[in-house]
Parts: structure tokens; sequence; C-alpha cells
């Protein structure tokens, strides 16, 4: 990741990374608008309900240069870090609002 912060912006950032949906939502997935200026944020973390399939996942963002992560507080429910989003939906954050189609994933490699 130091690596990523140091030579990566948004706009190199978006381009390299790969689409994927919220049916497919994982750890360490991306949400980007690459732009001057864009952001990015990453999923940090994710729950499953057992009985519905239900995904929340936790969301964590810096800025620049991007040097520590936060989570971020989910303004519709102040109490909680957790995030939900519905295929086509929009993702409010405290900063930024970003739409599904924004999601997307490092190259993921099979050893």
């Amino acid at each position: 990741m130091d690596i990523i912060f140091t030579y990566a912006g948004t706009f190199s950032l978006e381009k390299e990374l790969k689409p994927s949906t919220v049916a497919d939502v994982a750890i360490g997935d991306v949400f980007i608008q690459g732009d001057f200026p864009g952001h990015a944020i990453i999923v940090a973390d994710m729950v499953q309900h057992e009985k519905t399939n239900e995904k929340r996942f936790l969301l964590v963002q810096s800025y620049m240069p991007a040097q520590d992560m936060h989570v971020l507080r989910d303004p519709k429910n102040p109490l909680a870090p957790w995030y939900t989003l519905s295929p086509g939906g929009t993702l409010i954050t405290p900063e930024w609002i970003f739409r599904a189609r924004d999601l997307r994933h490092f190259r993921r490699t099979i050893n």
C-alpha cells in the first residue's frame, strides 16, 4: 500500500483497477472516482448475515498525501460504521458520493 499511496493518484489507479460489482464486493476492493480531484475509499472489512446474505462493509480513507487511514462513519447510521449498497445504488460517505459502478478491485492472481 505504501507504494500505491506514494506513486498512484486516483486518475491512474482507476484505470489500473478492474471493475467489480456490489454482489462480488470483497475486502480490499476500492470505490474510486479518478479525476482531478478524485477520491478513493477502501473496503477494509465485511460481514454477511447468515440467513439473508446481506453484506455490510467497513470503509476507510485517507487524504493527500495518503499517510494514514481512518474509518468512515455512515451518515445514515451515525452510531455504526457499517455500510450497505444495492446494485445500481449510491454510496454516501461524509465527504464524497460514490455509485455502485465506481467499485473496482485489484487484479486477482492465483499462485
